[in-house]
């Protein structure tokens, strides 16, 4: 009779876990007339003394809601000891409000050995706060197999701080139950999150200046005359806290891939969350399509986050139109970050007002990104009080990058006093940004020691002008392997300038090259070439100069040329004098003149003496005897002395 009584039992699930309204639904499969042939058998066996069918026949009218009818078979059932008709005549009277009295039938169920009365019974005494007899009657349910038991007390001792709740945890993931398999996933993913923190804590100690960048909010000036650029906010969830060791099936498995598996589970039976963190997952390893699939499946079910995550994604992937009107259903239900997107979005297409409103939406939903970017869109507009207002408004809130702008704000009114300390606050706060322009600050006040504790700072959390800054600094000091450490981050980070000092760095220790000979074979690129040329791609004048010489010195003419003419189009008087000299050599020299020319008009002394020479030789005494002056005044010393001696000799060619 018990086991036919367990197989009656009205929910395996106990009253705590209500079916959802597409499981209300009646199902078009099911044989209603069968049902019914069924009923009225079961009634003429329980009105014929059959203990199992008042039991069946009860859980049937209780699952009906029909609770007048089911009520007096089960009470008949269980004073025959049906143990599962005790736990549904529980069930039953706690529907009816009578939480004590049910707690009595479950007693009963329970003792009997029922595990889904204990699971009730250790939820009835929990509600009370009886957390002893609560956990008693729980480790009752769970260690019978109940899953739920077993996810109830995993529960109570989570909220305990108990370490053996994860291994209940385990157990109710391991027999299907998605929200413990979601719970279980957060806790690894928590432990993992950790354990990266500490790796990366024992990296920087080892190795400092090797911490990556990150920041809460992406965009910021990178320079104290900077303005920030508008983005939307990050889109990241958080983690709930560690639920204790590892056991199981877990052992051996890294946490962070055990957490995938289990999001993976608890989204495959239809949890949405799981299905929001499985997605963010897969899209930080770059499986973009599969991450989309969970995260489209999360946002029909209803998770605003998820519908904002894919909005990123549709936009990242060029389909603005769809991510749009994936935003606008995150922003809705009430998504700040989707409010924000959708700010940026409507500023970038010119719609200022529309931007404003989405701002403001974010804002009352209670992200304070929405105020920052509202500070951005007024800076943009020349509305500076009001950017300003809003700078504050979220700087006040903790907002690291706001409290830089708004410092850049204040230093382009010339508040030097008032920026520093939201500069500070924000570089406390993390703000690589902030803490460059710090040093910015204090350079410019002559406080060099200062400025490159603050350069030191944005460049150990990589920031590529504060790593040439630091970098120079050390070849100013004579520290040439720490500069050329720092120069290399900057170099790799794209600066063109640092680029050219780590090949001058590089190029002062190589020894010096043979002179090239006619048929000789043309050496491969040196690693100082290659950062020359980097710096020259990038539009470094000095840097493309330098590629000219080097080219000139294999024999390469037109690939000199091409790099002076580059050089001097820019504005560079070496630049245009040494493609003077080329243009010379190849019989242009009127084209030379015009540039030897511009390069003396700029103070270089050697093309003005060249320019002397030219005009001497033509005849044209006057003006030669004038760029002779001119190279006497610009020098270096062995130019004025050579045109000094011509500038004579024409005056008494003059004179004559």
């Amino acid at each position: 009779m018990d086991v036919m009584g367990d197989k009656a039992t009205l929910f395996e699930t106990g009253r705590f876990v209500q079916p959802s309204g597409e499981e209300a639904e009646a199902d078009p499969d099911v044989d209603e007339t069968g049902e019914a042939a069924e009923e009225v058998r079961l009634r003429l066996a329980a009105d014929a003394g059959d203990v199992e069918a008042a039991s069946v026949l009860g859980a049937l009218l209780l699952r009906r809601a029909d609770l007048d009818g089911a009520e007096p078979h089960l009470r008949a059932a269980t004073a025959a000891g049906d143990r599962a008709a005790a736990n549904n005549l529980g069930v039953l009277l706690h529907q009816r409000g009578y939480a004590d009295e049910a707690a009595g039938w479950w007693r009963i169920a329970a003792v009997a050995g029922s595990a889904a009365a204990a699971h009730a019974l250790g939820r009835h005494h929990r509600e009370r706060g009886d957390e002893p007899a609560a956990e008693y009657w729980l480790r009752q349910s769970a260690e019978q197999g109940h899953v739920l038991g077993a996810y109830a007390l995993a529960d109570l001792l989570e909220h305990r701080g108990d370490d053996g709740a994860e291994q209940w945890m385990r157990v109710a993931a391991e027999r299907g139950h998605r929200e413990a398999a979601y719970r279980l996933a957060r806790a690894l993913d928590r432990r993992a999150a950790e354990r990266g923190a500490l790796e990366r804590g024992a990296a920087d100690g080892a190795e400092p200046g090797r911490a990556g960048r990150t920041a809460e909010t992406p965009g910021a000036g990178t320079g104290a005359t900077g303005a920030a650029d508008r983005t939307a906010a990050g889109r990241r969830t958080g983690a709930v806290r560690d639920a204790g060791p590892r056991s199981g099936t877990g052992l051996g498995v890294p946490p962070a891939e055990e957490a995938e598996q289990w999001y993976r589970q608890a989204a495959a039976r239809g949890h949405r969350r799981a299905a929001l963190h499985l997605g963010a997952i897969l899209e930080r390893r770059g499986e973009l399509k599969e991450a989309g699939r969970w995260y489209l499946t999360s946002a029909k079910d209803g998770e605003a986050r998820a519908a904002c995550a894919l909005g990123f994604l549709l936009r990242d992937a060029g389909d603005t139109e769809n991510a749009a009107v994936w935003w606008l259903r995150a922003a809705q239900d009430g998504d700040g970050n989707a409010a924000n997107a959708l700010g940026a979005l409507h500023a970038e297409r010119g719609q200022p007002q529309t931007a404003e409103r989405w701002y403001r939406a974010a804002l009352d939903a209670g992200d304070v990104n929405g105020a920052y970017n509202l500070g951005l869109l007024c800076a943009e507009q020349g509305r500076t009080p009001q950017a300003e207002q809003w700078y504050r408004h979220a700087a006040y809130a903790g907002h690291r990058e706001a409290a830089n702008a708004l410092a850049i704000l204040l230093l382009q009114g010339g508040d030097t006093t008032g920026a520093e300390p939201w500069f500070s606050k924000a570089a406390e706060a993390g703000s690589v940004d902030a803490a460059f322009n710090l040093g910015i600050l204090y350079a410019g006040r002559g406080e060099d020691a200062a400025a490159l504790r603050w350069y030191e700072r944005a460049a150990a959390a990589g920031h590529t002008e504060a790593a040439l800054q630091v970098g120079i600094a050390r070849l100013r000091d004579g520290d040439e392997q720490d500069a050329e450490l720092h120069l290399r981050c900057a170099a790799g980070g794209g600066s063109a300038e640092a680029a050219y000092r780590l090949a001058t760095v590089l190029d002062a220790r190589r020894p010096r090259p043979s002179a090239h000979e006619l048929g000789e074979v043309v050496h491969e690129k040196t690693e100082c070439e290659e950062w020359y040329e980097r710096a020259a791609s990038q539009g470094h004048r000095r840097a493309q100069v330098r590629v000219g010489m080097l080219a000139a010195a294999r024999g390469d003419v037109v690939e000199a040329a091409r790099w002076y003419r580059l050089a001097a189009e820019a504005g560079s008087r070496n630049g245009a004098f040494n493609l003077g000299l080329l243009l010379v050599r190849e019989g242009s020299e009127p084209e030379a003149v015009v540039w030897w020319t511009r390069a003396a008009r700029e103070g270089h002394g050697r093309a003005a003496l060249r320019l002397a020479l030219v005009y001497a030789r033509r005849g044209e005494l006057d003006e030669g005897q004038r760029w002779a002056d001119r190279a006497v005044t610009l020098g270096p010393a062995e130019v004025a002395e050579r045109a000094a001696r011509l500038r004579d000799a024409l005056r008494q060619e003059l004179t004559a």
